[in-house]
């Protein structure tokens, strides 16, 4: 199961929801439930539209080059901050892209959150195209957000399950 990596660059182009918090502080201070999105830079425009349908589901997702500036060269300060901000969150979100396959940064995400958080707060956003299936090598080992059958929204599944995932909106304030 996956995301079509077209279904991410038409929500890009929806408005985003509104009276969601502003920063990953703001959505503490108001006990959110946060995801920390792991993807390459280059995916930009499909973070935001994953962003866009999380919204829509209830979920709040923290993108780092909104909320701070950070060099692309693996920096001390950018771990830290990394490491701090994946923390912080409830989640890890991995957007697996061709792109985030090539990211130095994507990797080391995914193993300080399954070595620090445990697998549990792991989930895969695996995409598709015409080429194949991003990030498939994942999905046995921890949860994944897919497109339900009918369109219906998207649904969190267990790993190496396509069957009996739970919507997004159902369990936007509990955790997962």
């Amino acid at each position: 199961m996956s995301i079509l990596l077209d279904t991410l660059d038409r929500a890009a182009q929806r408005p985003s929801r509104t009276g969601l918090a502003k920063s990953l502080n703001e959505a503490l201070a108001k006990s959110q439930r946060s995801a920390f999105l792991s993807h390459s830079h280059l995916d930009r425009t499909r973070a935001k539209g994953l962003q866009t349908l999380l919204a829509e589901q209830g979920w709040e997702l923290f993108i780092d080059w909104e909320h701070n500036t950070l060099d692309e060269r693996p920096t001390r300060e950018t771990a830290e901050w990394l490491q701090k901000s994946i923390l912080a969150c409830d989640w890890l979100l991995y957007l697996a892209t061709p792109n985030s396959e090539g990211s130095r940064w994507c990797p080391w995400e995914v193993g300080y959150a399954d070595g620090n958080k445990g697998a549990d707060s792991i989930i895969i956003i695996a995409t598709s195209d015409s080429s194949g299936t991003y990030g498939s090598e994942y999905l046995k080992l921890y949860r994944q957000i897919s497109e339900t059958d009918g369109g219906r929204g998207l649904a969190l599944f267990e790993a190496a399950s396509a069957q009996g995932g739970r919507f997004l909106r159902d369990i936007s304030t509990a955790r997962a």
